[in-house]
């Protein structure tokens, strides 16, 4: 009987994390953080194209990951991330309920009797 992969995969994963964070090629847990969030922001809207629910989270995502990486330069307080969050995340919200932007599809499911 065969075993699973997920130790041997797990063993490679950590290693080249390890290897990576021993020779410094592997960038800040924060600079890591701000990329997978935008990167997900982005990933998000290409997967599931412009709808009503992509267009708060994406650029929501893509904020966020900014956002973190500005607070970790020092160049944005806590506090005006969070506000500047809010008053986008409002925007997008507003422009959102708007009758132009289509619905997050159903699925497959939908088009069945």
């Amino acid at each position: 009987m065969k075993s699973g992969a997920t130790f041997p995969l797990m063993l490679i994963v950590l290693g080249s994390l390890w290897f990576l964070r021993s020779t410094a090629l592997l960038p800040d847990t924060q600079t890591l953080l701000a990329l997978l969030l935008a990167g997900a922001g982005l990933a998000l809207l290409l997967i599931d194209g412009i709808n009503k629910t992509t267009l708060v989270s994406s650029p929501l995502l893509v904020y966020a990951g900014g956002a973190v990486w500005l607070y970790h330069e020092a160049i944005l307080r806590l506090s005006h991330a969070l506000s500047l969050g809010m008053v986008l995340a409002g925007l997008l919200m507003l422009i959102a309920r708007s009758h132009h932007i289509p619905d997050k599809s159903q699925g497959l499911g939908r088009h069945l009797p």
